[in-house]
């Protein structure tokens, strides 16, 4: 069967305080023939606002043109600053293939075809990353970003870090980007009724890279701990890069066992932003066949899902907003209409 071919990207720009930017970057991303836009997430004491938006593959390489055409506008990377780490005006533009196209298919027809154009016409060094490096030291998005705006003028002269796309020179306005292909990755938060301490010591318990010493037990995770004043709740903040090989229940049952251990309370789970619906239809096997259940339908196995790991803890959890499928389905329909 032909599926729809979709295409996510999640471009986050060095500008989350300024609404004239963060809106003009908006607009550039909507008024994209095929682009819908998902989400706007601005940061004010990151300085840094998260774009989500779908659509075909070269629906979405226009989108991401349109939105570094409005930052070059907006932006003055010499003025800015802020608490998370960064390289560039558009920081990064993550492609990532949701239905119908592979991750090397993307690779070709969204990240190169849109850093030959971009560089071209901007003028901006772009780096490759993820499945799209064309080196080995540049799969991590961190190690390419390592100095920051700050050190790339001495960084970009040396031959190692010649941009794989654009000129090998430090454009001041602007930095440099990085582009590429990646997994969806799920931003999985645990609630636990604890100091950060607690949460911060499950998070190395748990996440790939574990301690200075030893590794944590499980694949594809990255993690820290910290407390949510406006909730009063800790949590063990969690990436899941791959959530095929490390899922969201395992997670979830990994810092409950933990917790218990830590004689810890934990007050469900928090999914920041969008969950393929297969994380929660997994989630959902997996507590049938532990207790022993018997449930066919869909709908009834995404609410065991919800309910078994607290999902609506914190805020209501609505499938039709956080379901990727469910919010590209509605916005067709409503296209469509």
């Amino acid at each position: 069967a032909n599926m729809t071919e979709i295409v996510e990207c999640v471009p986050n720009f060095s500008e989350g305080r300024n609404e004239a930017a963060i809106e003009g970057i908006a607009e550039a991303i909507r008024r994209t023939d095929g682009c819908h836009l998902l989400d706007v997430d601005p940061g004010p004491s990151t300085n840094r606002t998260v774009y989500t938006f779908v659509g075909s593959a070269h629906a979405v390489v226009e989108g991401a043109l349109n939105a570094a055409r409005a930052a070059k506008q907006f932006i003055d990377m010499a003025k800015h600053k802020g608490a998370h780490p960064r390289i560039g005006a558009m920081d990064v533009c993550p492609f990532i293939p949701i239905t119908g196209i592979t991750p090397e298919e993307c690779v070709e027809r969204c990240a190169c075809a849109f850093s030959q154009r971009a560089s071209l016409e901007l003028n901006i060094p772009i780096y490759l990353y993820g499945v799209a490096a064309t080196v080995p030291q540049r799969k991590e998005l961190d190690h390419i970003r390592s100095g920051e705006y700050e050190g790339l003028e001495e960084k970009i002269k040396k031959p190692e870090w010649k941009p794989d796309y654009g000129p090998a020179e430090f454009i001041s306005h602007w930095g440099a980007s990085v582009v590429g292909v990646r997994k969806f990755l799920i931003a999985y938060n645990v609630n636990l009724l604890s100091t950060k301490e607690q949460a911060h010591r499950i998070a190395l318990n748990v996440r790939t890279s574990g301690r200075s010493k030893e590794p944590g037990r499980l694949a594809c995770c990255k993690g820290l701990g910290w407390y949510l004043e406006e909730y009063d709740v800790a949590q063990v903040s969690l990436n899941l890069t791959d959530f095929e090989t490390t899922p969201v229940h395992v997670a979830y049952e990994e810092c409950s066992k933990d917790a218990k251990e830590l004689n810890v309370a934990v007050i469900g789970s928090e999914i920041v932003g969008l969950v393929p619906l297969k994380a929660l239809l997994m989630a959902a096997d997996y507590y049938i066949e532990k207790e022993n259940l018997f449930i066919v339908q869909e709908r009834q196995k995404i609410r065991l899902a919800v309910e078994r790991l607290g999902l609506n803890s914190l805020s209501k959890f609505d499938p039709d907003k956080k379901i990727i499928e469910s919010v590209i389905i509605g916005v067709e329909r409503f296209v469509s209409s």
